[in-house]
């Protein structure tokens, strides 16, 4: 069975045919044209040498060139070798803003698609934490337990959308206290857990400061990215821009306040998010990884083997034999 490591990659191969059949047609073309200005008979006077059997055998000889390079970009995987693996990580949980304020496209292409962004960059950063995602709007609910297992992560994150949570608003107090109880509180451990909470801040509902003596109680940190702008940007849906109750248009602007509280009272801090620099790098290299990671006990872990050079080794076969066909007949001119 072979195993895909970039298998997005793969979807280029797609385009190869209709590159195929355009470049046979330019050269069916160029014969056309040839044949309006000679007879075949007068070809090898004028044409000393000249053969479209070759030019079309060096045109598929590239196109295959081309679908190897694809191939082993995919990184092909096949085989493989057990090898022990201790686990050593913290607990993170993210808390993502779902509510249709992160609609705002006041950073592009919207808040929300930036926060899932930023997140897929952080997972880039993890050495064995486990991490977990929590989507929330007016109430909340864990869209993904704490996990190692990043791809079944990746998968629960690109499912969230601006929605996913019924309820309209932006209740921090459920977003945080669902992220408490996603932690397995009957794991004895020293090591630190974190919240990643991730919104724009604004119309939120419930009072997330009541829930501080418990964070501290439990020695879980809440890093705070703040996403928008203070100048704000209309709310737009597939169904037009969003409006009140009133029928007057929405404008949504980031509000830091408690995002700022909450992090400063659980030994956390803020970050706000800005174009090209999420903060979510910053969160982690300024203040988790300076956290403390537990041990956790060994497991035996199945590692494919690369086999990207074999198709690499393909390819320039192929590109070595393309440049060693000449476009014409030995005796011919170049």
């Amino acid at each position: 069975m072979i195993m895909w490591g970039n298998s997005d990659i793969l979807l280029w191969l797609a385009a190869l045919l209709p590159l195929l059949l355009i470049t046979g047609l330019m050269l069916k073309r160029r014969t056309q044209l040839l044949a309006r200005m000679a007879e075949r008979g007068l070809w090898p006077t004028m044409l000393p040498g000249y053969s479209p059997k070759r030019q079309r055998i060096k045109n598929l000889l590239r196109i295959m060139v081309l679908a190897l390079a694809i191939l082993a970009l995919a990184r092909p995987q096949w085989g493989f070798k057990w090898e022990e693996v201790k686990q050593r990580g913290l607990s993170i949980i993210v808390a993502l803003d779902t509510s249709k304020s992160m609609l705002a496209q006041d950073i592009k292409p919207n808040r929300l698609q930036q926060a899932k962004w930023g997140v897929r960059d952080l997972l880039n950063e993890l050495r064995g934490d486990r991490i977990g995602l929590v989507a929330f709007a007016g109430d909340a609910f864990l869209q993904c337990p704490a996990t190692i297992d990043y791809a079944a992560f990746l998968m629960m994150l690109d499912d969230v959308y601006a929605g996913i949570v019924p309820l309209g608003g932006t209740d921090l107090f459920q977003a945080l206290e669902t992220a408490v109880e996603s932690f397995e509180k009957s794991e004895e451990s020293q090591a630190d857990k974190v919240i990643i909470l991730i919104s724009d801040g604004e119309g939120h509902t419930g009072n997330p400061l009541a829930l501080l003596p418990k964070l501290k109680e439990e020695n879980i940190r809440v890093f705070a990215i703040g996403v928008g702008t203070k100048e704000g940007e209309l709310i737009q849906t597939s169904d037009g821009f969003v409006k009140d109750k009133a029928g007057n248009v929405v404008k949504s602007s980031l509000n830091e306040s408690m995002l700022e509280r909450i992090a400063f009272e659980t030994e956390g801090f803020y970050v706000r998010s800005a174009p090209g620099d999420f903060g979510l790098e910053r969160v982690y290299q300024q203040g988790i990884s300076e956290l403390q990671r537990e041990e956790r006990e060994a497991r035996m872990s199945k590692n494919w083997i690369e086999r990207f050079q074999w198709f690499v080794g393909a390819a320039l076969l192929l590109l070595l034999i393309e440049a060693g066909i000449r476009p014409v007949k030995k005796g011919g001119r170049s």
